[in-house]
């Protein structure tokens, strides 16, 4: 289920986790609420933005050491499953393939894109937090001279965030966007070339159930799905 943590992404994992664990170590050092309520004994949030960091620690490295949903067989005629491709990357077919995500060093599939999408969503709610905790840190100055040698180590962790928190907002709302409508990046940025939808016209997508039943299915059921079976039933429902 899981690979080698000492694969070929155990520098990137370990940059992610290093800089993680730095960032919130710096709102915890400078003068934020987050240290001020853990010097009054205050201890609830600082034990549930800690929490909540290891929280998302956790889902990055599940996501990240998962298996997508390689297709594994010693049989060279084995018929690639549909909405299934080759990652060049990992070098293996990967089932309802989206794209492969230099941030996690894995591909993203049938087995764990739900739960990357459930990672984007902590980890923005992390950042975010960390935006306000490090924003609340500043501390006044009566020159800028003066005020960038106080506050200069919090202002680059702020704008760090900040452009962190941006980039993980467009990803996760992109991905619920596709999720949505039951469909990957890779079928939306190049359903020109794939087979069985380059036929198709610009709006039409034979696996879109409807916004509801999507989100359910993507959510909410497990298991392997035959797409080939729901893509030629409603091609004859279409008839």
């Amino acid at each position: 289920m899981f690979k080698n943590v000492f694969g070929s992404g155990f520098l990137v994992r370990t940059a992610h986790v290093i800089l993680t664990w730095v960032v919130a170590l710096i709102l915890f050092l400078h003068d934020t609420e987050l240290r001020k309520q853990e010097e009054t004994g205050q201890l609830v949030q600082p034990v549930l933005f800690v929490l909540l960091v290891l929280v998302s620690v956790l889902l990055y490295f599940a996501v990240s050491l998962m298996d997508p949903g390689f297709i594994l067989s010693d049989d060279s005629n084995l018929q690639q499953p549909m909405r299934s491709k080759h990652c060049q990357t990992c070098q293996h077919c990967v089932r309802r393939y989206d794209h492969h995500c230099p941030w996690i060093e894995n591909c993203v599939g049938e087995r764990n894109h739900r739960w990357f999408v459930l990672y984007l969503a902590v980890q923005l709610l992390v950042l975010l937090w960390g935006l306000h905790i490090a924003w609340t840190g500043f501390s006044y100055a009566p020159t800028w001279q003066l005020w960038l040698r106080t506050n200069g180590m919090l202002l680059a962790v702020t704008v760090l965030v900040a452009l962190l928190s941006l980039i993980v907002l467009l990803l996760l709302g992109s991905h619920l966007y596709l999720v949505s409508l039951n469909t990957t990046t890779w079928e939306f940025m190049s359903r020109h070339r794939i087979s069985y939808l380059k036929h198709c016209g610009a709006d039409e997508n034979p696996f879109d159930r409807g916004t509801f039943h999507n989100l359910w299915g993507f959510f909410c059921v497990w298991g392997t799905v035959v797409w080939e079976q729901v893509y030629f039933r409603e091609s004859s429902d279409q008839v």
